[in-house]
């Protein structure tokens, strides 16, 4: 056990904390891994042992761990201004992050707003659609518009535009009900069928329809789910006609995720929508941040002396100084060239998973920037918890999505590491299903 290690701290932590996305009666013969320290794309666990952090930690690590510019920019702020209330006050970080981010879309969204976590940013862009509406005399729209088997996030405003059960279902009594249309996926080759569902969904309800929400490129908790960026285009327009406001969740995609900043830009058109989410990397895994990108129409809608027509959302930490710091030490990192090196690092990991294709048991490979996937053929019960327990053994922190493996690593990838990455994979697939027959 390395030195000063508190005893026991498996069974310490299913005695205190309550884990997310936890079973806490499962997790009793599925202990967590009690974590140390980290350092790169590497977590090192109490006794000392290693494991290749293939996740980013819930895909916030953009730049792996204990990175020596994030924590320098935290800590410098630190010493300066920790936190002040956004009501009423300002401060540099965040200004100067809002700016930064708002050049990133040329100015089309150019005004920000601060929160926690993806889930409450998608709570306030739901909030701001809804709301612009109202003020503007459009009372009507208050409906909205998901895909299927689309993820974001688990408060109840945002869970009431999720179509993922396991999270859903629980509380759907408690949910406004909104329309739910076809989702495209490359494996299926639906893109057509998918906009027609959306084409005549707004055709029949536009006037009521406030929003239309998307993942933009990949339905992360779907399984990761791919499509082109001619749907969102198709997407765009159809919301255009339609008269009704879009919402790029970009939450786990954005950031560099898919080989641009923001998935958006690959759309390769001036329409950008009229809202995009971000949180996750934007700090890059040190500290809690979203924020909520949108235009001078849905700004402007607001602007009165009427308290009542204003947005009155808050949280108390919103536009925390450090977490802004941290954010403004990424985008650095991005001013500096991180883009072109994630495109390579995405081809030295697609040309270390390519032997993997052959495998008589893995289908549907399939890549986006530095997110990699593929399906599994009959996994058998409880693939995902044995996937994730086997990989263990191999070094390897990796949780699957149902039959879907996936990796979202740091933008740390060289062929040692894409090497690694695809030898404990497949050592580890080949185990698990050798089990299983």
């Amino acid at each position: 056990m390395t030195h000063g290690a508190p005893p026991n701290l498996p069974h310490r932590s299913l005695a205190a904390v309550w884990h997310p996305c936890t079973q806490m009666a499962r997790a009793v013969q599925v202990p967590p891994i009690p974590i140390a320290r980290g350092e790169g794309p590497w977590l090192f666990d109490t006794d000392g042992q290693r494991y290749f952090d293939a996740n980013s930690a819930w895909w916030v690590n953009l730049f792996g761990h204990s990175d020596a510019g994030l924590n320098h920019a935290i800590k410098a702020q630190l010493d300066t201004l920790p936190h002040v209330m956004l009501a009423g006050c300002t401060h540099e970080p965040a200004v100067r992050l809002g700016e930064r981010l708002s050049a990133r879309t040329q100015g089309a969204l150019g005004h920000v707003f601060f929160a926690s976590d993806g889930a409450s940013a998608v709570e306030i862009a739901l909030k701001q659609s809804f709301h612009s509406w109202r003020n503007l005399g459009q009372h009507s729209r208050r409906e909205f518009v998901c895909l299927r088997n689309g993820y974001h996030g688990e408060t109840l405003g945002a869970l009431a535009v999720t179509d993922v059960a396991v999270f859903r279902d629980a509380y759907d009594p408690l949910l406004m009900q909104a329309h739910i249309v076809d989702s495209p996926d490359s494996r299926l080759n639906n893109e057509a069928e998918a906009l027609e569902s959306l084409r005549v969904l707004l055709s029949e309800r536009g006037a009521q329809i406030a929003a239309v929400i998307v993942e933009p490129l990949v339905q992360c908790a779907a399984g990761m789910v791919m499509h082109s960026p001619d749907y969102l285009r198709a997407v765009r327009q159809l919301t255009q006609q339609a008269g009704v406001h879009l919402i790029a969740d970009e939450i786990a995609v954005g950031c560099g995720r898919t080989g641009s900043f923001f998935a958006w830009e690959q759309v390769d058109s001036l329409a950008w929508p009229d809202f995009i989410t971000l949180s996750k990397g934007i700090t890059g895994g040190t500290l809690p941040l979203s924020l909520v990108l949108t235009t001078d129409a849905v700004y402007q809608a607001f602007w009165s002396e009427e308290v009542s027509r204003g947005f009155l959302h808050s949280h108390s930490y919103s536009g925390n100084a450090l977490a802004c710091a941290a954010a403004n030490a990424v985008l650095d990192r991005f001013d500096a060239g991180q883009l072109l090196a994630n495109r390579q690092q995405a081809e030295t990991l697609s040309r270390a998973f390519l032997p993997l294709t052959n495998h008589s048991r893995v289908h549907h490979m399939r890549q986006r920037g530095l997110i990699l996937a593929f399906d599994v053929r009959d996994p058998g019960e409880r693939f995902s918890e044995r996937f994730h327990l086997t990989a263990r053994q191999h070094g390897l922190l990796i949780r699957p999505i149902g039959a879907t493996v996936y990796l979202m690593p740091p933008y740390l990838i060289d062929d040692e590491a894409a090497h690694f990455l695809a030898t404990a994979v497949t050592r580890t697939l080949d185990e698990v299903l050798r089990h299983a027959a």
